[in-house]
């Protein structure tokens, strides 16, 4: 039996979306689940704490640590991570899930934007990453698992939004790095990617109502998830792991359960083929 129970998850940005659904996941097998994410108080447009989210965690069945964390802060991340081992006594699984978006072209893409891009999503990367191999190779079968697109350099995957797409790939070459400077010490790096849209609150406020209606739910993100954290990590390493893609290796034929409107085509992810 495929399970995660007892494993120590840390994941950042789950205190909603994609994050929010693969942390619960998780907790239904009984794992750890370490919350680290920014928002501690409510936000006026978006639901969600760390400290709702570890409510619901504990009430499917898990064990939560929710911490308020900003990921550009290196000895904030050092210091959560630290305090998640000695709490849970270890570190299984990292899931790089934070990131920042701002789909626009260069002359519309502030600088601040742009730091808040490369430094949530590819230094936050890293950094995390840097701060839990330590425990990661001590552990038994550990997973780094990053949400990020298959590397594909072609120019019109950056023509638009050249900035967040750098960002994004930035965090995918961690995959690519991670996962052949780490095989020695046993810990699996792989990405995931959803083919479609997902219904979150970045497609609800950066594309048209009609591109959520043609999105899946949170869920199939999670149960791909779930499906690669169970797999061996000395043979399951190096991967941009596509969610549909890793769900048919599981068994899965029927995904409309994961339609967020079953009536609507489904709309493919920005960073894939049509």
């Amino acid at each position: 039996m495929r399970t995660l129970k007892n494993k120590t998850i840390f994941i950042t940005g789950g205190s909603r979306g994609i994050g929010q659904e693969i942390a619960l996941r998780c907790a239904e097998d009984g794992a750890n689940v370490v919350i680290a994410a920014k928002t501690a108080e409510p936000h006026p447009k978006l639901a969600g704490t760390i400290y709702t989210v570890a409510e619901e965690i504990e009430k499917a069945g898990g064990r939560a640590l929710p911490i308020m964390l900003d990921i550009r802060d290196e000895e904030a991340v050092q210091q959560a991570v630290k305090q998640a081992a000695e709490h849970f006594d270890g570190i299984d699984i990292l899931i790089n899930n934070a990131s920042a978006i701002s789909l626009t072209p260069t002359l519309q893409t502030p600088m601040k934007r742009f730091d808040l891009m490369m430094g949530v999503n590819m230094r936050g990367t890293f950094a995390c990453g840097q701060a839990c191999i330590p425990y990661l190779a001590k552990a038994e079968n550990p997973h780094i698992l990053t949400l990020s697109p298959p590397l594909n350099i072609k120019a019109k995957w950056f023509k638009d939004h050249v900035a967040y797409t750098m960002s994004k790939y930035g965090m995918s070459m961690c995959t690519l790095g991670w996962g052949e400077e780490l095989k020695p010490q046993g810990i699996a790096a792989n990405s995931l990617w959803p083919k479609t849209t997902i219904a979150t609150a970045a497609i609800e406020f950066n594309f048209p109502p009609a591109i959520l209606q043609s999105s899946r739910k949170p869920r199939i993100m999670a149960d791909a998830a779930h499906y690669i954290l169970t797999s061996p990590s000395k043979t399951t390493t190096g991967n941009f792991f596509i969610d549909e893609e890793v769900l048919k290796l599981s068994g899965v034929t029927d995904f409309s359960q994961y339609a967020l409107n079953p009536n609507a085509p489904l709309f493919t992810d920005l960073f894939l083929e049509g």
